[in-house]
């Protein structure tokens, strides 16, 4: 199997509507398993895309897929699709991480990631917040930085992932949040840092759910530690991803074949 990123020519007439004949596959990653194969893809406030990738999938990351910086999995990549080079439909920006670093992909931003699934920018500060899906016992929380390494498989979230091997955690970057899974759910959805009007109380707090215990919580970070973290609402929905309006408002969207807008309960 394997992960595609394409693009598509919008209607002049329509802005809702690509032509469908008109695809151009910018990447392609092959996919050993069937699982975590792939996340959010958004364009960054530097006007460059930037691509979540999982680990590959099965358990584990069995052939350590997130700590081999010679391929793309298990990291985010950041690349310029406007234009293409001699050999990809794209282009690698001069400022990223590893550019001419031997053993390295050029298009990784950062790495160590097990399964990225949604990622956003904060529309105030820019910075990157990723909700990355542990294994069976923590999941995690990140704010990404260029070219650190987050620690998938050595580390799931700030434990060792073999804790009776143990592990160094020289060179790792630590979540600002995790949580523990099962108690608190068994898969974290990352969502957005509020920037709307409708919860003045949670303006500029990070909102995130988890897909299975149905919670949402906000966290405020101060740019050194969290310095509040707690529970917003059971939402009873499977939680799949949020959504950002162009005022700042949050959306929720579940399995459910609907979505919902993140607001006070009027009483």
């Amino acid at each position: 199997s394997r992960s595609v990123v394409s693009r598509f020519t919008v209607s002049s007439d329509d802005g809702n509507f690509a032509h469908e004949n008109s695809e151009e596959v910018i990447l392609e990653v092959d996919q050993p398993f069937s699982n975590h194969n792939g996340g959010s893809i958004l364009f960054g406030p530097d006007g460059y895309l930037y691509i979540g990738l999982g680990d590959g999938g099965a358990g584990g990351d069995p052939e350590g897929r997130s700590q081999n910086t010679e391929i793309l999995l298990g990291s985010i990549l950041r690349i310029d699709p406007s234009s293409a080079s001699s050999t990809n439909n794209y282009t690698i920006p001069e400022d990223n991480p590893y550019i001419g670093v031997r053993g390295f992909r050029e298009e990784i931003w950062a790495y160590g990631f097990r399964n990225p699934w949604r990622f956003s920018f904060d529309a105030e500060t820019g910075n990157l917040w990723v909700g990355d899906v542990g294994q069976s016992r923590w999941e995690e929380i990140n704010i990404v930085k260029k070219g650190l390494n987050y620690g998938w498989n050595i580390m799931e979230g700030s434990q060792c992932f073999r804790p009776t091997v143990g592990c160094s955690k020289i060179g790792l970057e630590f979540p600002i949040v995790e949580y523990a899974n099962p108690e608190s759910g068994c898969s974290v959805t990352g969502g957005y840092v509020y920037r709307g009007s409708l919860l003045p109380d949670l303006y500029g707090f990070y909102i995130y759910g988890d897909f299975c215990s149905c919670n949402i919580w906000a966290l405020h970070y101060n740019g050194q530690e969290v310095t509040d973290h707690f529970l917003v609402v059971d939402s009873n929905l499977q939680i799949s991803s949020f959504g950002e309006d162009q005022e700042g408002e949050l959306y929720i969207l579940p399995f459910n074949g609907r979505m919902y807008h993140l607001k006070r309960q009027e009483l």
